[in-house]
C-alpha cells in the first residue's frame, strides 16, 4: 500500500515503522509542520492527527476517492457528517476509539458482561482508565466506547467523567507517568466484585492494528469499525 500519515506524533512514527515492516510505502506525510501534501500516489490514509485536523483530513481523502483509516479521538461531533460524505462518494471509511486488537476483543468481553450484568441490580457498574501525562483528553475514546457498549446493553443511561449514580456510568481518568494505557470496567455489590481489565505494555499494538486495518479496508466501500476487520459481530 502507498500510505499517506496525518500526524506524525509519536503514533505516527511507530505506524510508519510497523507498515515499512509489513512492505508499504509512506509516500506523504501531514503534519503541523507540513500542512501540503501531494496525493497523487496515495492509496490509504491514516489518521493519527489531532481532534482539530481529524475531521478534514478524513473528508478530503474521501472526497478524492482515497480509503482512510482514524483513530483521532475527540473530534466525533462530526463523525455524521464524515459518514454521510463516505456514502455519497462511495467511499471507505474506518473509525476505532482504538486499533489495539486485544482491546477489541476486551470490547467484545464488556458488551457479553454488560448484558450478563444488567439483570443483577445489587451491582454498579465503573469505568477506569490510565494514561501517560501527554494524552490531553479525557476520559479516553477507548473508555468512552466502553461506556457506550455498556448502555447499550443494559439499564445504564449515560456517563459522567468521575461521577456517577444509578443509571449514570462514572468514568474515572488518570494521567501518570509514561502508562501506555490500562482499561477496568468493574462491577460492585456488597458482596464482591467483578472486574476486567485491559493493560497495554507498549504502543505497537495501537500501531500494528492500525496497519491491519489498513490492509483489510483496501478495495472496499462503507463505513466500518474493527469489529468488522476482527469479525466480532
Amino acid at each position: 500500500m502507498n500510505i499517506a500519515l496525518f500526524g506524525y506524533g509519536r503514533m505516527g512514527r511507530l505506524i510508519e515503522q510497523i507498515a515499512l515492516e509489513r512492505q508499504h510505502r509512506i509516500v506523504a506525510i501531514k503534519d503541523i509542520d507540513r500542512p501540503e501534501i501531494d496525493y497523487t500516489q496515495v492509496e490509504i490514509g491514516i489518521d493519527f492527527s489531532s481532534p482539530e485536523a481529524a475531521a478534514e483530513n478524513v473528508l478530503c481523502c474521501l472526497e478524492k476517492g482515497i480509503p482512510v483509516i482514524s483513530g483521532t479521538t475527540g473530534w466525533l461531533d462530526k463523525f455524521e457528517e464524515v459518514v454521510e460524505v463516505c456514502q455519497r462518494e462511495k467511499g471507505a471509511f474506518l473509525y476505532a476509539s482504538n486499533f489495539s486488537l486485544g482491546v477489541n476483543i476486551f470490547f467484545a468481553l464488556n458488551t457479553r458482561l454488560a448484558q450478563l450484568m444488567d439483570a443483577r441490580k445489587e451491582y454498579e457498574a465503573d469505568i477506569e482508565e490510565i494514561h501517560h501525562i501527554h494524552k490531553v483528553d479525557a476520559p479516553s475514546g477507548t473508555a468512552i466506547t466502553l461506556a457506550e457498549d455498556i448502555i447499550a446493553n443494559s439499564r445504564y443511561q449515560e456517563w459522567k467523567l468521575n461521577e456517577g449514580s444509578g443509571n449514570t456510568i462514572p468514568i474515572h481518568s488518570k494521567r501518570m507517568d509514561e502508562v501506555p494505557g490500562t482499561h477496568q470496567v468493574r462491577y460492585s455489590s456488597s458482596i464482591d466484585d467483578i472486574e476486567i481489565r485491559h493493560t497495554a505494555h507498549n504502543r505497537n499494538g495501537f500501531a500494528l492494528g492500525a496497519v491491519v486495518a489498513a490492509e483489510w479496508l483496501m478495495g472496499k466501500t462503507g463505513v466500518f469499525s474493527m469489529k468488522d476487520v476482527l469479525n466480532l459481530g
